[in-house]
């Protein structure tokens, strides 16, 4: 059977991904790549970028159980892409926990961009099954959605009713599509 170019490439590339994700992918006993002082600073300020932005955000925030903020994740590729970041759990604006988010792509895409996530996470529920998983796959586990501008527009406290609500922002760079689908976010113990 030939190989052609394209299959040795696709074959290659698929081979990075999974060496890059695993390099990326640290057990939760291994310190994180940042300081919990530094993602603390970061997701203040990507907070703070949010609530300025977006009303919808700051509403959300007063309602929410907790709030996970991965303020930069960076993705990168090229037919295979992955990111990753690290971001807070936050009860009460207090810290109770660290997190890294790490996700793996195939297709037409190619490009370097970073963007910031918060997830509000709104019941006991949706706490509970972050804190009880090895690693909770969003779109698996707490219904979630994803909110755009014209639905954060529409928002109130009397139209809540999922356990989790998603707003991606700060996106920086070139490559197409942004998403949190099939995302995997797993418990870390940054250094101090």
């Amino acid at each position: 059977m030939r190989v052609t170019v394209m299959q040795r490439t696709m074959c290659v590339a698929a081979l990075a991904l999974g060496l890059f994700c695993i390099g990326l992918y640290p057990h939760p006993a291994v310190a994180a790549l940042s300081s919990a002082g530094g993602i603390d600073a970061d997701a203040d300020a990507a907070l703070k970028k949010l609530y300025a932005d977006s009303p919808a955000a700051r509403m959300l925030a007063e309602k929410a159980k907790a709030v996970l903020v991965f303020p930069n994740i960076v993705k990168g590729g090229f037919l295979v892409s992955a990111h990753y970041g690290e971001g807070v759990l936050r009860k009460e604006n207090t810290a109770v926990g660290y997190y890294n988010t790490v996700a793996g792509s195939f297709g037409f895409q190619a490009g370097v961009q970073s963007f910031a996530y918060v997830l509000f996470l709104m019941t006991d529920s949706a706490i509970d099954y972050l804190d009880r998983s090895a690693g909770w796959e969003l779109g698996v586990g707490p219904s979630l959605v994803v909110v755009n501008k014209g639905m954060a527009k529409s928002l109130t406290s009397t139209t809540l009713k999922d356990d989790v609500y998603v707003f991606i922002f700060s996106q920086k760079g070139l490559m197409g599509g942004v998403g949190v689908q099939g995302s995997k976010i797993t418990k870390i113990n940054p250094s101090n």
